[in-house]
């Protein structure tokens, strides 16, 4: 299933600024290559912005890659705003109770 490869692709794009869109499918299949990457060309910033407009579907392992983002933000004294959530990712967050941590930012 060649194809499969193409639709299940991810993307995060620095558009500077601190600001980042992350465009395609959050899945287990996804999450791992964008944790590798992570936010990294934003350090120094005070607060990152990311957009999740481009986001196509997400399981919980798309909700945990953003956490994830969170806390590593956090813990070099930055901010990490959501903009955009999709509704598939808020209702996977309502039932671990993480949507308040979501819509904070």
């Amino acid at each position: 299933m060649v194809a499969s490869e193409q639709v299940n692709a991810a993307r995060l794009d620095a558009v500077g600024n601190g600001a980042w869109t992350l465009a395609g499918a959050l899945t287990f299949d996804t999450v791992a290559e964008l944790w590798r990457r992570g936010l990294d060309d934003s350090s120094g910033a005070a607060a990152v912005t990311l957009d999740l407009a481009g986001v196509e579907r997400t399981d919980s392992a798309g909700l945990a890659l953003i956490v994830g983002w969170m806390c590593a933000a956090r813990r070099r004294g930055m901010e990490l705003r959501l903009r955009n959530i999709p509704a598939q990712m808020l209702a996977i967050a309502a039932t671990t109770r993480l949507d308040a941590l979501l819509q904070r930012g």
